[in-house]
């Protein structure tokens, strides 16, 4: 079982990477706000019909925490995509991973955690170093996506308390969906996409939201949460390889020890133990 539970959660972050690649070879023709709008309405399409909320039956206390997660939904992946659009896949989703990882932090007392965030701080540094063409803006964005990952964290935790199942999740990725009908109309009226073009932005929507949330769902039943959470800091590795492999986007040596450290301590914040010391 948990064999087949770490295929599903490896499956998943391949899904998720290479669905971010995808997106990006459609950002030409409607650039990072175009592809997240089809990303959106593709998300809010497999949860609704997943979650099937019933909407009409959520109370004020239910619907401000969903409303929540749905502004979280649009500025994360906006952000995320407009980021890897200007510095790249590898090091875009690696600076997101701060999100979570920040997270698991603060939610340690341990000394040992000091030393990681240390190390973070660090592996930072090397990732962002500055250069006269360092791209300060796409760094911005991508620490803006962090700060939205740790914020869907804590929010999914109160929805996920308040509202069964995913109806939560299925009425805040509508939510969303709907908040891109404008902008995205606008965008596929100003820059009428090619099938290619648009073929590869719904396939950003089902393999970076709908297998992900699948693949999860299922690995879930096979391994423990904790393991589940460990596993995840394969995915700045599996951005790095995808862009190398899909975009052609080169890290040098610095870069990948520095998305090494962040694995790594990932892998130490997330391990058992956490208790005070």
């Amino acid at each position: 079982m948990k064999l087949r539970g770490s295929a599903l959660m490896l499956g998943s972050g391949l899904s998720n990477q290479v669905g971010a690649a995808v997106a990006a070879l459609a950002f030409p023709v409607l650039g990072p706000v175009g592809v997240v709008a089809v990303r959106q309405w593709t998300a809010a399409a497999v949860l609704v019909t997943a979650g099937r909320p019933r909407i009409r039956a959520f109370t004020a206390g239910q619907w401000r925490p969903v409303l929540g997660l749905a502004a979280v939904f649009a500025v994360m992946n906006l952000s995320l995509y407009t980021a890897i659009a200007r510095i790249g896949l590898g090091l875009a989703v690696t600076l997101e991973f701060l999100g979570p990882l920040t997270i698991a932090l603060l939610g340690s007392r341990r000394r040992a955690d000091l030393a990681c965030a240390v190390a973070v701080g660090a592996a930072v540094v090397v990732l962002t170093r500055p250069r006269p063409s360092t791209d300060y803006l796409g760094i911005g964005l991508a620490l803006l996506a962090a700060v939205c990952w740790g914020c869907y964290i804590l929010l999914n935790r109160t929805v996920g308390e308040r509202l069964p199942g995913a109806q939560g999740s299925a009425a805040a990725a509508a939510v969303s969906g709907l908040l891109y009908l404008p902008v995205g109309v606008v965008v596929l009226w100003q820059h009428p996409p090619s099938a290619g073009v648009l073929g590869c932005a719904l396939a950003a929507g089902v393999l970076s939201s709908a297998v992900p949330f699948l693949a999860d769902l299922l690995a879930l039943r096979s391994v423990p949460a904790r393991f589940f959470g460990i596993f995840m800091s394969v995915n700045p590795v599996l951005a790095a390889l995808v862009g190398l492999v899909v975009l052609g986007q080169h890290l040098d040596v610095p870069a990948w020890l520095a998305i090494a450290v962040v694995v790594c301590v990932n892998v130490v914040a997330s391990a058992p133990g956490r208790a005070s010391t």
